[in-house]
């Protein structure tokens, strides 16, 4: 941020979109709630971009300054990605004014509102200077402005067009009968929500969507995009696998790490149908959880971040998809098919281990997490021999 810009900010009261803070407190729970409740509250409240900046009085607007080792921009960002849904996109700057530090928690625009805090759930917003719980009419309303709430099409800050596979883009609008050059790509991109335009700065960044499907370092902006395997029946290949990167090649190469771990004769077929299923509708807006899978002796676990919501038919395992732009991209662009199978995927899975033991489903509210428990190689082995 620049000199003028901070200047403009600093002689403002605290508004909607304006907060001032003499020090930030995230080491403890309390200071972490105190400032993701401010941080949705802005991002609730009309306008564009918001500012909470850090090391000035509020009452008097005096500089104090800030000790800028206490100020992590990875751990800020973390605590707000953690505990909002959908995630708001913010970044954090440390500027020199006067002689002293400050930093600027810069809160972006987005049309995913309202934003709620994960810990309450509670939607905040700012009325002037204070920040308060939205009225039922205020959440109305700011439901029926924003209907695509899709956190898929959320924008990551700091990403930007340079970082997408263009050849798979064209790949992709080519399967549409759409032909991409250089002269519409952006106009295209953005129109298919693989780029988000930002309002204040005129500059292109990626949506969550488009880097999961369409970057190989993707990783970058998103680390919680790992398949992480663990290998607990054969070490000499090697005890952890982490696999990343665009989401079809990560399929790929899970599954050529499967075929070289399990024995020969284990429904690895109905393993990678579960996998298919984490990537697919796993919550990415959970940034410190990962997919992982465990291959015991006696089971294989299966776990994927963000509990699954069921469907309307509660006797059987039927529940409502989650991420269904991702879906939309990968069915077109998935050349081994993976994705075209009818039915349930689940129920696939229990019948290719009908022979061999009971595979357990456990849908956890409370973890916020779906996990997969499979019969172990042991179970499978002895059915074999015997």
């Amino acid at each position: 941020m620049d000199k003028k810009k901070l200047e403009n900010l600093l002689k403002k009261e605290e508004g909607p979109k304006l907060d001032f803070k003499q020090s930030l407190d995230i080491n403890t729970d309390t200071g972490k709630k105190e400032l993701v409740k401010d941080v949705c509250a802005i991002a609730n409240s009309q306008g564009g971009r918001g500012h909470i900046i850090i090391g000035v009085e509020d009452k008097t607007k005096k500089i104090i300054g800030i000790n800028t080792e206490e100020i992590v921009e990875e751990q800020i960002q973390q605590v707000v990605s953690s505990r909002c849904d959908p995630p708001i996109p913010i970044s954090v700057e440390k500027v020199k004014y006067n002689g002293k530090d400050l930093a600027v928690i810069a809160i972006y625009y987005g049309e995913q509102k309202p934003y709620q805090v994960r810990d309450n759930g509670a939607f905040y917003i700012r009325r002037g200077s204070t920040t308060d719980i939205m009225r039922k009419d205020e959440l109305v309303s700011s439901f029926e402005n924003n209907m695509n709430l899709n956190s898929e099409l959320c924008s990551i800050i700091k990403s930007s067009p340079e970082v997408l596979d263009m050849e798979l883009i064209k790949k992709y609008f080519k399967y549409n009968n759409i032909e991409l050059n250089d002269e519409n790509k952006y106009i295209l991109m953005e129109g298919a929500s693989i780029i988000n335009r930002d309002k204040d700065t005129n500059e292109y960044c990626v949506t969550l969507g488009g880097l999961l499907v369409f970057s190989k370092v993707n990783n970058i902006f998103l680390p919680q995009n790992i398949i992480r395997i663990v290998n607990r029946i054969n070490k000499s290949l090697g005890e952890v696998f982490i696999i990343k990167g665009q989401l079809l090649e990560m399929l790929d190469e899970v599954e050529e790490k499967l075929y070289s771990i399990l024995p020969e004769g284990y429904p690895i077929y109905a393993l990678l149908e579960g996998v298919k299923n984490a990537v697919l509708y796993r919550d990415y807006t959970i940034f410190t959880r990962e997919i992982e899978i465990i291959i015991n002796y006696n089971s294989v676990v299966l776990c994927s971040p963000g509990a699954l919501i069921r469907g309307k038919n509660i006797q059987s395992l039927n529940y409502v998809k989650r991420n269904m732009w991702i879906y939309e991209k990968l069915i077109t662009l998935d050349e081994k098919k993976r994705f075209n199978h009818g039915g349930t995927g689940f129920t696939r899975i229990k019948g290719a281990f009908k022979k061999y033991g009971k595979v357990v489903f456990i849908n956890s509210s409370y973890g916020n997490t779906f996990k997969i428990i499979y019969p172990g190689i042991k179970n499978v082995k002895n059915n074999i021999q015997s």
